[in-house]
């Protein structure tokens, strides 16, 4: 291997270790659940979400919040050729092999959330159904194709879960869970190991919702249910 091929492999490595240490504690745990093979792809997933709600977070005004959402639509809705150099989640999203348009829509269910407390239920559910998609998209990516509509399931469900568990106006945190609850009826889908993480992402926020736990997400009780869900998909 030459000096440069070398230099250029720890340069790759480093920029997806940033990029695991950006994501929250659950979603790491999810993402140990990846096979090789699904592992970049689904981490370039769970950067992108973080980085979206990162913008909210640290956006004084709804206007700057969307400003920046824009740029990450308008990169998105690009081929990956025409990309700028150096940004190291545009780089992991090379990994989707030209399917990454369909991430728009987690884009759009981020804006969602920047219209005034308290927030509608249809902003609610495009939130949902942002991440919902791009669940989806994630099974395209990894040729899952036929698991397709139970990614989306489980992409929906966690979105309404894990908004209950995270917005921080009461009103809007007990409509997110009512929404949560009537879609949480249905029984989990079933995917193979290419798409377990977002197996764990979603049972652990329903998991969560359902016994009230406020505090740390990662208890050693959903521990363990990672680890059955990661390991056994059940």
């Amino acid at each position: 291997m030459s000096d440069q091929t070398s230099s250029a492999n720890l340069t790759a490595s480093g920029h997806e270790d940033a990029l695991i240490q950006s994501l929250p504690a659950v979603s790491r745990l999810a993402l140990a659940y990846a096979p090789a093979s699904a592992r970049l792809p689904t981490l370039a997933l769970f950067a992108l979400d973080t980085r979206l709600a990162g913008l909210l977070r640290h956006s004084r005004e709804p206007m700057l919040a969307q400003l920046r959402l824009s740029w990450w639509r308008e990169s998105l809705g690009r081929d990956q050729h025409e990309w700028p150099e150096g940004e190291p989640l545009l780089a992991a999203l090379r990994s989707w092999n030209g399917r990454h348009k369909a991430l728009t829509a987690l884009v759009d269910g981020w804006e969602a959330l920047t219209g005034a407390a308290p927030l509608s239920g249809d902003a609610l559910r495009t939130m949902a159904q942002g991440r919902a998609e791009a669940f989806a998209a994630l099974a395209h990516a990894l040729d899952r194709e036929h698991e397709s509509r139970a990614a989306y399931r489980l992409g929906h469900q966690w979105g309404l879960a894990d908004l209950a568990m995270r917005l921080g106006n009461t009103q809007e945190r007990e409509a997110a869970a009512s929404l949560a609850g009537s879609e949480n009826g249905n029984a989990r889908p079933r995917v193979s190991r290419a798409l377990r993480p977002l197996l764990v992402l979603q049972g652990l926020a329903c998991r969560r919702l359902e016994k009230g736990e406020e505090g740390a997400a990662l208890s050693p009780a959903a521990v363990l249910k990672a680890l059955r869900l990661g390991l056994l998909g059940v």
